[in-house]
């Protein structure tokens, strides 16, 4: 399967996202994906301590992965790249049906991959699903 097949399957299975970086700034490149994401028809949960108990786009912010009620489909990542191990530990010891790990733009993180990887969760970095829709679905 070539990498935009395995990316537009993910595009295509997911449901339910969680944005952990999500911004209440509209300039914020989180903002404008999320925002993107809503309108495309996902249900996106954003994860942001700061802004916890807040709504952003209308969704309600919880403050980490493991304040989410129910399942999650994918966790897209807007964090930097040393942030996303303890992310990934998290998400895979909370959500044990998990589906992917995307890792935005300039985010990579190869370890926090494998460890993803290994427990059979499909791994996408250093890309934008905002930017891979359109270009493979739309």
């Amino acid at each position: 399967m070539t990498q935009d097949s395995k990316i537009k399957e993910i595009l295509t299975r997911t449901r339910r996202i969680a944005l952990v970086g999500a911004s209440a700034n509209p300039s914020r490149p989180s903002h404008r994906v999320m925002n993107f994401l809503l309108k495309a028809g996902y249900e996106v949960v954003p994860v942001n301590p700061g802004l916890a108990g807040q709504t952003l786009l209308g969704q309600p912010v919880v403050a980490k992965l493991g304040d989410i009620a129910g399942d999650i489909d994918m966790i897209d990542i807007f964090r930097q790249s040393d942030h996303v191990p303890e992310i990934v530990d998290e998400a895979l010891a909370r959500f044990p049906q998990l589906g992917t790990i995307w890792m935005q733009i300039g985010v990579v993180h190869e370890e926090a991959a494998e460890t993803a990887r290994a427990r059979g969760v499909d791994v996408v970095m250093n890309r934008c699903p905002a930017i891979e829709y359109p270009r493979l679905i739309s």
